[in-house]
């Protein structure tokens, strides 16, 4: 699948326990997973595991490196040059996390965070391009940005990701929750996605709403890490 420089190109989770997380998404999208790789290459001290939708990669399970990395999914745009990118997030007012580090064949990585703070990473492909199937049940339908002050990240994501920030979804997020990405996978039916995920230890933090783009919920999985269904 090919993507348009600065759009969204793949998602991983940091999950305490990669297993129950592979189990969690297994049952609710039907998932199936590798064996694990990566660690060889410095960044994880155990497996990255890839999950698979009718055996193609669709999203990844990543083990909490150091105990102190926050439970969640994090959006990979992508970078031709992620030297150059990494410099525009510095020059435009983020800055970074993980200077870009190549993850041997694969590609180059970089985890930086805007203005507001809000994590998100860098992917310059080698070997690994990206998500090989995206929209269809259970695959990565959009990224959604929750921002205290749009007005000033919005700025910050054009310069940053160039044409790619126009497949960004910028909403407002209160003042009481930090600022974070959303990671959108398609479903065909948003209530009984909401149910299976309750069932299987998640929780419903935003019961199924209409929006313009769809019917949309916004759930956590059972180590809670946030994410949300789309319908339509």
């Amino acid at each position: 699948m090919e993507f348009a420089e600065g759009a969204p190109c793949w998602a991983d989770a940091a999950l305490p326990d990669v297993e129950a997380g592979k189990r969690f998404y297994g049952d609710l999208f039907g998932w199936t997973f590798d064996e694990g790789a990566g660690a060889e290459y410095g960044y994880y001290t155990q497996a990255y595991t890839q999950a698979y939708s009718d055996g193609r990669t669709v999203a990844a399970l990543a083990p909490d490196r150091d105990g102190r990395t926050p439970t969640g999914w994090t959006v990979h745009f992508k970078a031709r040059d992620a030297e150059t990118v990494a410099s525009a997030v510095q020059d435009s007012g983020g800055r970074l996390l993980v200077e870009p580090l190549s993850i041997g064949p694969f590609g180059t990585m970089t985890l930086a965070a805007d203005p507001e703070g809000t994590v998100f990473g860098l992917w310059q492909a080698g070997t690994h391009s990206g998500f090989e199937t995206r929209g269809e049940p259970g695959t990565f339908r959009r990224a959604e940005l929750r921002a205290h002050d749009m007005t000033a990240v919005a700025p910050f994501y054009a310069s940053v990701l160039g044409h790619g920030a126009a497949d960004l979804l910028i909403s407002g997020a209160t003042w009481d929750v930090p600022a974070r990405f959303l990671v959108h996978f398609a479903v065909t039916d948003c209530e009984a996605t909401a149910e299976a995920a309750t069932r299987l230890g998640g929780r419903v933090k935003e019961e199924p709403f209409d929006t313009p783009y769809g019917r949309v919920a916004v759930l956590t999985d059972n180590q809670g890490a946030a994410f949300a269904v789309h319908q339509g």
